[in-house]
């Protein structure tokens, strides 16, 4: 039977040996594992004391965007009329729903959010500063209490346009986390976590109002131009056909019976009527396309509606004493063993062989 595992140089009795040599080592050194291991029970103990539990503000919604499969049809239909849809449809593919993610870890978006009202005339910036004590972390580089976030952003400075940035940055990186709990759905969960429970709540309230507001109006901001501009042609062209049948009215009531022999006196009359009859064509025309561009514009709107919303008290997040004191006993424990086999190693390899 072979007694090599590696090679001819290493044999399973050499390998029993090293290993009996070490079992037998470390059982010598319990004192050093057992001091190793209480320090550790002691520093878990203190971490889980010391170190503030984390509040997580979730927000679930699911958003379904609106196909427009369906103005297949519309647009068969529209042509028996000599209505072209093309130029009223959607922009295909400038936001889809993945996109959204993004935008929630856009930094307009978190500014936004930041510089919104949190309480006791307090934006939600000046309660992350408070709280993450960025104005003792930061006092070398900024100066805080010269700092104020509730004037216009317009006439916001350097300082303070690099603060917003870094705070958000912080939160992008630090406190909040945007996913799909299942790719093959259209629900997006929104997680924001922070040592502060209010504030918590707050933000992630108010990004997901000012995401969402965002998301849909840019959505939907083709075809209400669209709508916006064939409203505005409707109302124009309706009082240009209304004038032109009061015209037509006036010049009828001053030649109420006109002498057939005399056509000049039924001229104009008749530009009058021209008048209504074109009118009247292209407001037909007009009406048309704005009620079709009303059904796209709604069916271009896409629909977002929140199942979950943060509530107090919010779920935390801790170490617990037991839980800290096993893992610090165990992670004490580890570094002692590493730190006696590199000790013993140098000293038969190192020190033995100079001796």
């Amino acid at each position: 039977m072979a007694e090599h595992i590696i090679d001819d140089k290493i044999t399973l009795k050499e390998v029993i040996q090293r290993f009996r040599y070490w079992m037998v080592f470390f059982i010598g050194k319990w004192k050093t594992l057992l001091i190793a291991g209480m320090i550790g029970l002691i520093l878990g103990a203190l971490v889980s004391f010391l170190k503030k539990p984390v509040y997580h503000a979730e927000t679930t919604f699911v958003l379904e965007e609106n196909d427009m499969s369906g103005m297949g049809q519309m647009s068969g239909l529209a042509s028996l009329i000599g209505v072209n849809l093309g130029s009223i449809g959607p922009a295909s593919g400038l936001f889809q729903g993945d996109n959204i993610i993004e935008l929630y870890k856009s930094d307009n978006l978190l500014s936004k959010t930041l510089l919104s009202p949190f309480e006791n005339n307090t934006l939600l910036i000046d309660r992350f500063i408070k709280f993450q004590e960025l104005d003792k972390k930061w006092a070398k580089k900024v100066d805080f209490s010269s700092l104020n976030f509730s004037i216009p952003r317009e006439s916001f400075s350097v300082t303070q346009d690099s603060v917003i940035k870094e705070v958000s940055k912080l939160i992008r990186e630090n406190h909040l986390s945007v996913e799909k709990p299942n790719r093959k759905l259209s629900i997006i969960q929104v997680n924001v976590s922070s040592k502060d429970e209010p504030f918590a709540k707050v933000f992630n309230e108010t990004l997901v109002e000012n995401v969402n507001a965002f998301y849909f109006e840019t959505k939907t901001k083709k075809t209400s131009e669209n709508l916006a501009i064939l409203q505005s042609q409707a109302d124009s062209v309706r009082t240009i056909l209304d004038e032109s049948i009061m015209a037509y009215a006036s010049t009828t009531d001053r030649v109420p019976n006109p002498n057939p022999i005399m056509q000049t006196a039924t001229v104009e009359a008749r530009k009058r009527q021209v008048d209504v009859t074109a009118s009247s064509a292209v407001y037909s025309e007009i009406v048309k396309n704005l009620e079709i561009a009303k059904v796209n514009h709604r069916n271009n709107s896409p629909l977002i509606q929140i199942i979950d919303s943060p509530r107090f008290p919010l779920r935390r997040s801790e170490i617990r004493l037991l839980k800290g004191m096993i893992l610090g006993a165990f992670i004490s424990g580890i570094l002692a063993l590493i730190y006696l086999y590199v000790r013993q190693l140098y000293r038969l390899h190192i020190v033995e062989s100079r001796e």
